[in-house]
């Protein structure tokens, strides 16, 4: 780096190249991909300060004082660093505006500690005029926005690390608890409660056909003899009527529609016409986006993000993670120009429009996402540089923008009124039809709307023509219709992120982390767009009701919010405020009491949902099962019927238990005979799926269930002396093509045969097999393996293919069964080529030192050069993946600490000696191995929780 240049540093390589561009030659732009430093592995941590931040890397006793590493990853980018480092004459900033981009300015400054003026340089969009504006206008460090994130990275360790191991030792090892995330699980968990002890009614009402004037328009019975008909709405949750209504059943509603076509017209007996006026909508926030690429786009929230972000940093848009919806003055008056240009004078009214933020947060939210620039740019002048997903999206905002600034929509909705004298009662029916007289912002925008109960009852909007009132109408094709209420709808990631934020739940950053973060631990799958609790969630939020009840109580969870907001204000101080969290006030029982004090957990009723009177539903380690006990032997064994993976809790009712458990066995269903040995093959479906097996034949006393096929066991004799282990059974797991009700014996042969010898290598000698694992269907031969395409090959690949299979390099380019779907120019990074394959798990992108695989609603032609070096960036930032059981590494020379108050650089200690070996007797080297064990699983689990916790983050 020549002499006299300016360092920038960004967090993004994307960003990087685009401010770049905007700086000219004076300036060198580099990124720190993330955050650099992170709290310390307890591996990491020297011996001398063990005692002090063994547990949490925080020093719980001393001002919560947290211990800090660069991760493995970042060494060579801090390098890098410190390299161009030395020949600046100044340093700026440039992080994202917010608290994370705040503190990741702050760790940058610890850990280069810069002998050069350093300045915080910020912006909201990445514009030429933007960021030339922003290198004339920094300012100083806001060690109040460090704290802020700094307080939720200790709270969100804390919280993590002391609950989750509960739910490893009475739930299902491996989950998680969050701050915001159980929070949330919470939600979909009660939502779901809601659906299974709703219940529906039925009622029923007349649709019918009104002519006038040669024009035909639906109409719908509302009243019989000035009594107002039942709808949904008249209903509660236990089906029971909220008001005095008329309820028809289906055999008065037919007949009164039979009455209606018998008379065949009707009278006009009121016209009512009402104006009306359809205000804009706000810009979007982070919330408002995110939704709304739900509703329209059907993009889950971080994907709707990660495009976000490729936007902001190709400087399309402004920074997407905001709270606000004010524009700045240049904003609006661009979004005016645009709305006239395109709709004409009378589109934007003759003042600007105003948008209060409900943030408190000024500092942290400068402007609503909007497109960037004095000048919006259109969609279509865009479509030649932005992907599919960018585009789609782009054309969302600026959509939103522009119409947020243009004239109210002005509509007149008429509802006639026509009456029936049908078998000597009347019969009112109604139509409405809405006409807008000016459409003002709807010429650009509606917004997107969620499901709601009701939504069946809500008149069809329709054109009528024009009546008045004692007009006769024809009335035709009278139909009486059945309906029945329905339950609240399941939430959907787009209307968790809307009750989130309306209950204060979570921030812009973790709104869109924390759907992503509830599906992959294993607490809701998606049905549609729904999100569909699993009953692992409701044992996880059972748990914390019962034992952590303020930790998943809303008020609680957004009161938390609201004090790191006033951290970062400036208006609390972090250390007096996390004692009170942790250690407990006047006003709160802390975290560490509630964890000192819980007492007996009984996992077992804490993972029981009782259905029926003698079916209780369980969570054990391999999933959900019913449990049924026998009414006439209650001290019997229970007996276990699966539970389908796909039936969700509230469509187990104790009607569908009863058909689970009523439903003929299919497992054990025989077969046949295994004319090589006289041994009986069975079908069976066992808890890890379906599988075939061989088993010594039937005695003569053993009898075969001639409907289903079950061999029923003779009963078993009562315990006596220990026998000698009878041999396993052959056993063979079904393709996932086959299932259990249509597998014959052949099939079953074929399977239990596995794995097959394809034939001997000539070169080396070796056997050629081909078998079906864990992962799929394979070749294996001496201790290489490779992957075949289907199940079927097992059976038909043939010597000379298996061979062609091994001539092929196992990795690399030149092996064709992964071989790229799409090639990039270099990581800027690793300086290798960028490439997409396709893998076990499915496509993935690598440049060779990292892979990560393509998010789940994303395809490989969604993925462009800068989506896949963001990507592999955010890879490196998450560090390795612990394995399971991994040996310790040495010690690492101690990390700095950050100071309990003053921001300032940290001094390092030097690591502590160690120890020279001792020699040991066998039984101290026992207890040792033992010990060594039980420090790796428990390292283990640290692993997780720490991975829990930052998903949460």
């Amino acid at each position: 780096m020549a002499e006299g240049k300016k360092l920038v540093i960004v967090e993004s390589p994307t960003k990087m190249r685009s401010i770049q561009g905007y700086l000219g030659d004076g300036y060198e732009v580099l990124s720190s991909v993330g955050h650099i430093r992170d709290l310390a592995d307890k591996k990491d941590i020297p011996a001398a300060d063990k005692q002090a931040y063994g547990k949490y890397s925080i020093d719980i006793d001393n001002g919560f004082d947290p211990y800090y590493v660069v991760s493995d990853r970042k060494t060579k980018t801090v390098a890098e660093l410190k390299r161009a480092l030395k020949n600046a004459d100044e340093l700026l900033l440039a992080t994202d505006e917010d608290r994370e981009g705040e503190a990741i300015a702050w760790h940058l400054l610890e850990t280069l500690k810069p002998k050069v003026p350093v300045k915080r340089m910020v912006f909201h969009e990445i514009t030429k005029d933007a960021i030339q504006a922003a290198v004339g206008n920094t300012r100083e460090l806001d060690h109040d926005l460090v704290d802020a994130q700094e307080t939720r990275r200790i709270l969100d360790r804390l919280y993590g690390w002391d609950v989750s191991p509960v739910l490893w030792y009475k739930v299902k090892t491996g989950i998680s608890a969050g701050r915001v995330q159980s929070a949330a699980t919470r939600l979909i968990v009660d939502r779901e409660r809601e659906r299974m002890a709703f219940t529906s009614a039925e009622y029923w009402d007349v649709d019918a056909a009104a002519s006038a004037t040669g024009t035909s328009f639906k109409i719908r019975l509302v009243r019989v003899d000035g009594g107002q008909l039942a709808r949904g709405t008249d209903f509660d949750d236990d089906g029971k009527l909220k008001k005095a209504v008329v309820i028809l059943d289906e055999a008065a509603a037919t007949a009164l529609a039979q009455a209606v076509d018998a008379v065949g017209t009707g009278s006009v007996t009121k016209v009512e016409a009402k104006p009306g006026t359809r205000s804009p909508y706000a810009p979007f926030t982070t919330s408002t986006m995110q939704q709304e690429a739900g509703r329209k786009l059907s993009m889950g929230a971080k994907q709707a993000m990660g495009v976000a972000q490729r936007l902001y940093e190709k400087g399309y848009i402004t920074y997407m993670r905001t709270d606000s919806t004010s524009l700045s003055t240049q904003a609006v008056q661009a979004a005016r120009s645009q709305a006239v240009a395109l709709y004409g004078d009378a589109a934007v009214p003759l003042k600007p429009r105003v948008y209060k933020s409900k943030s408190k947060n000024a500092q942290e939210a400068h402007e609503a996402i909007r497109p960037s620039g004095d000048n919006f740019r259109t969609p279509a002048s865009l479509s030649s540089e932005l992907d599919r997903d960018e585009q789609r999206l782009y054309d969302l905002i600026w959509k939103r923008t522009v119409a947020s600034q243009m004239s109210d929509a002005k509509y007149e909705t008429t509802t006639v009124t026509i009456a029936v004298d049908a078998d000597g009662k009347k019969a009112e029916f109604t139509a409405s039809g809405t006409v807008y007289t000016f459409k003002g912002f709807l010429e650009a925008y509606e917004e997107g709307r969620d499901e709601k109960r009701g939504d069946a009852d809500a008149a069809e909007n329709q054109s009528l023509p024009a009546v008045a009132v004692g007009d006769q109408l024809a009335v035709s094709d009278a139909e009486a219709k059945g309906h029945r209420t329905t339950p609240k709808p399941r939430y959907t990631e787009a209307s968790l992120v809307k009750v989130l934020e309306e209950k204060g739940i979570g921030r812009p950053s973790t709104f869109a982390s924390i759907p992503e973060t509830i599906l992959d631990r294993g607490y809701a799958v998606k049905r549609g767009q729904a999100l569909v609790p699993t009953w692992l969630a409701f044992s996880v939020v059972r748990l914390l009701e019962e034992h952590f009840a303020d930790l998943v109580d809303y008020d609680f969870t957004a009161a938390l919010e609201d004090d790191l907001d006033t951290i970062a204000r400036g208006e609390q101080n972090r250390v007096e405020w996390l004692k009170s969290f942790y250690f407990g006030s006047d006003n709160h029982v802390g975290l560490r009491q509630v964890v000192d004090n819980l007492g007996e957990i009984d996992a077992r009723a804490l993972n029981s949902t009782r259905i029926t009177d003698t079916a209780t539903l369980r969570f054990g380690k391999y999933g959900p099962y019913l449990e049924v006990a026998d009414p006439a032997n209650p001290e019997a064994k229970p007996r276990i019927v699966n539970v389908p993976e796909d039936l969700a809790p509230d469509e187990l009712t104790a009607q569908k238990a009863q058909e689970l458990i009523d439903a003929p066995v299919a497992g054990d269903r025989v077969l046949g005979e295994n004319p090589e040995n006289g041994k009986i093959i069975v079908v069976k479906d066992g808890r890890f799926g379906p599988y075939v097996q061989e088993n010594d034949p039937v005695s003569e006393d053993a009898a075969v269930d001639e409907t289903t096929g079950e061999v029923v066991e003779a009963p078993k004799p009562k315990r006596g002396a220990k026998k000698e282990a009878a041999p396993k059974p052959r056993t063979a797991s079904l393709f996932r093509s086959m299932s259990v009700d249509e597998i014959d014996l052949d099939t079953a042969l074929r399977l239990l045969s596995l794995p097959r010898v394809v034939g001997v290598d000539p070169e080396s000698g070796d056997e050629i097999t081909a078998q079906n694992g864990r992962f799929g269907p394979y070749l294996k031969k001496g201790a290489d393996s490779r992957s075949l395409e289907s199940e079927s090959q097992i059976f038909d690949v043939t010597l000379d293919q298996a061979l062609e299979i091994y001539a092929q390099p196992k990795y690399g380019a030149g092996r064709r069964a992964s071989s790229a779907l799409a090639e990039f120019e270099a990581d800027p990074v690793s300086g290798k080529p960028i490439r997409i394959r396709d893998g076990r798990f499915g496509a993935y992108v690598t440049d060779g030192e990292t892979n990560v695989t393509i998010p789940r609603g994303q395809t490989v032609e969604d993925i462009t050069f800068e989506v896949a070096v963001q990507m592999l960036a955010d890879k490196r930032a998450k560090g390795p993946a612990t394995k399971r059981g991994a040996k310790k590494a040495p010690a690492k020379k101690p990390a700095a600490k950050k100071a309990p108050a003053a921001k300032k650089p940290a001094a390092k200690k030097p690591a502590a000696k160690k120890a020279p070996a001792k020699k040991t007797t066998a039984a101290t080297s026992a207890a040792r191995s033992a010990a060594a064990k039980k420090a790796a699983a428990t390292r283990a689990a640290n692993a997780a929780a720490k991975a829990a916790e930052k998903a949460d983050s």
